[in-house]
């Protein structure tokens, strides 16, 4: 492997989907995200050129609501920072055919949507069908928001987002 991140992130991803019979050439582009939550560690957008891929293999490689681009992006995640210092690991978010970026913007609504319901009944709103990085990403879009609060509740693969007033106890 290569010494930086970003290097060792387009190759081994490269690497994954040859040996994975998906296609030998494939262009991964790889831009560094600055609006990351987290300055301390460097985040890494490997977006999949999908000029070579058919439709078949863009469906498979995406999975249903995005399960297989999130196993590739946990998989990249957990090995590409193993063995690495601290100053060496980066965060990596693996994308195809504007997939994350259109959730990106599903998952924003849902959370608007969700604050504006919990401020106009009072009454907690469970936001259902999302990963734990989604998950993630409500309660960092909410951690703001100071007259709500976000929580999680239940077992995978049942585990569901809760908004409510802060008040609520």
């Amino acid at each position: 492997m290569t010494d930086s991140p970003r290097q060792r992130g387009q190759q081994w991803l490269k690497t994954l989907l040859k040996k994975s019979g998906i296609t030998d050439d494939v262009d991964i582009q790889v831009e560094l995200d600055t609006n990351h939550e987290l300055p301390e560690q460097k985040t890494y957008w490997l977006t999949i050129d999908k000029t070579n891929l058919t439709p078949e293999q863009i469906q498979v490689l995406i999975g249903d609501r995005g399960s297989v681009l999130d196993a590739i992006q946990y998989l990249a995640n957990s090995i590409l920072n193993l063995n690495q210092s601290p100053e060496e690991q980066g965060s990596y978010t693996i994308e195809l055919d504007g997939y994350r970026v259109k959730r990106q913007g599903e998952i924003q609504a849902m959370a608007q949507s969700a604050i504006q319901e919990v401020r106009a009944t009072g009454q907690e709103v469970i936001i259902k069908s999302l990963s734990s990085s989604e998950r993630r990403q409500v309660h960092s879009l909410l951690q703001d928001f100071t007259d709500l609060k976000t929580f999680s509740r239940g077992k995978e693969p049942n585990r569901h987002l809760v908004v409510c007033l802060a008040s609520m106890e």
